[in-house]
């Protein structure tokens, strides 16, 4: 069973996807913000092209637990992907995974450029790996 994951942001939205054993997690891309119709529709591609049978949205809960302005619209988002799709949403606290990403990829001393292509889907993989961990 395949799972997508999603790093949703003001700006861009990373992609991943695991193996169909849900055993790694993949990144896959990122996705430009052009409203939701746009977003959704490139997301359905995804969910055709890996067979998803259930999608993780990262929540960036604040670092007390509690949810933020930020929280409350990435909320927002995945309501509107329920009324849309027909497979079960999972949220996974996603805190520090953005940092975690930009650790990984100063390290493999990635461009500043470079960075800001990949990071959001880099993000999207730890998301997924750390709800893989939590089954």
């Amino acid at each position: 069973m395949r799972i997508l994951a999603l790093d949703y942001g003001n700006k861009r939205v990373g992609v991943a996807v695991s193996d169909a054993l849900g055993w790694t997690a993949q990144p896959l891309a990122t996705l430009e913000m052009h409203g939701h119709q746009e977003l959704l529709a490139e997301i359905k591609e995804y969910i055709d092209k890996y067979e998803v049978e259930e999608i993780v949205v990262g929540m960036p809960y604040n670092m007390d637990g509690t949810m933020g302005k930020r929280a409350e619209i990435t909320q927002a988002f995945i309501n509107f992907l329920k009324n849309k799709l027909e497979l079960p949403i999972q949220i996974q606290d996603e805190r520090l995974t953005t940092s975690q990403a930009k650790n990984i990829l100063l390290e493999a001393d990635v461009s500043r450029k470079g960075r800001k292509k990949v990071i959001d889907k880099l993000a999207a993989s730890l998301i997924l790996k750390s709800y893989l961990n939590s089954k």
